[in-house]
């Protein structure tokens, strides 16, 4: 309707930034790198996690032909799926949602992952009854660090991107969100540094979900699209 604010919204990655599976992708990747014929460093695996899945093969294997990093992507699919029982959602995860629908915000999950995986997640995180959309990699020919799957959730939560914030884990979630003109609040569970997280763009860097909601009052989650704190928790 004319004249009507746009929802408040707080876009969430889920992947390392509300279930603990970055590791479990890197042990997948590289255990797939390994049965097509290369040999890619766990490191090197873990930099590009949160990258689109395909950008993220043609990244590490250059020289690979079309159907060795097609297999290379089943194949990871296959042992990430098969690593369900490992997962769990990060420290304060559940409890950040419920607080955040609480205050009054749309929560959507903002991810490129694929169905299956998605389900996946899904079922590990559970607090499904606070979470108002979300995004798969269905919606988006390529991923992070596009902007699109963030716009996308912005869509569907109704919003613009001054009246958003995003939530990740990697610098390719602060990239996407920069992109798409989204600020961006950064997670160290995923293995990166709050120093390359604020430098990637974040407004704000906590260790995890947990951290953010004990210092929710003063975060930038408690006035979206309005004044923002900078303080590093």
């Amino acid at each position: 309707m004319p004249g009507t604010e746009p929802a408040r919204a707080v876009l969430f990655d889920i992947d390392g930034t509300l279930v603990d599976s970055n590791y479990l992708h890197v042990h997948a990747w590289t255990r797939a790198f390994r049965e097509v014929g290369a040999e890619v460093d766990a490191w090197r695996v873990h930099r590009s996690i949160g990258m689109d899945g395909s950008l993220l093969v043609s990244t590490l294997l250059p020289d690979a032909d079309d159907d060795t990093r097609d297999r290379a992507k089943d194949l990871h699919l296959r042992y990430y799926l098969d690593s369900g029982a490992l997962m769990r959602p990060v420290g304060g995860a559940r409890e950040l949602l419920e607080r955040v629908a609480a205050a009054g915000l749309t929560v959507v999950l903002a991810t490129s992952a694929p169905e299956d995986e998605l389900s996946l997640l899904r079922e590990v995180l559970g607090a499904s009854e606070v979470v108002s959309a979300q995004t798969s990699s269905e919606d988006v020919g390529t991923a992070k660090p596009r902007p699109d799957i963030v716009r996308i959730a912005l869509d569907r939560a109704g919003t613009v991107a001054g009246s958003a914030i995003f939530v990740g884990d990697t610098v390719w979630d602060a990239e996407a969100a920069r992109r798409a003109g989204v600020d961006f609040i950064g997670f160290r569970s995923g293995g990166i540094s709050g120093a390359e997280l604020r430098e990637a763009g974040a407004v704000a860097v906590y260790d995890d979900p947990a951290d953010l909601l004990a210092q929710f009052e003063r975060s930038p989650l408690a006035a979206p699209g309005g004044e923002r704190s900078s303080g590093e928790a």
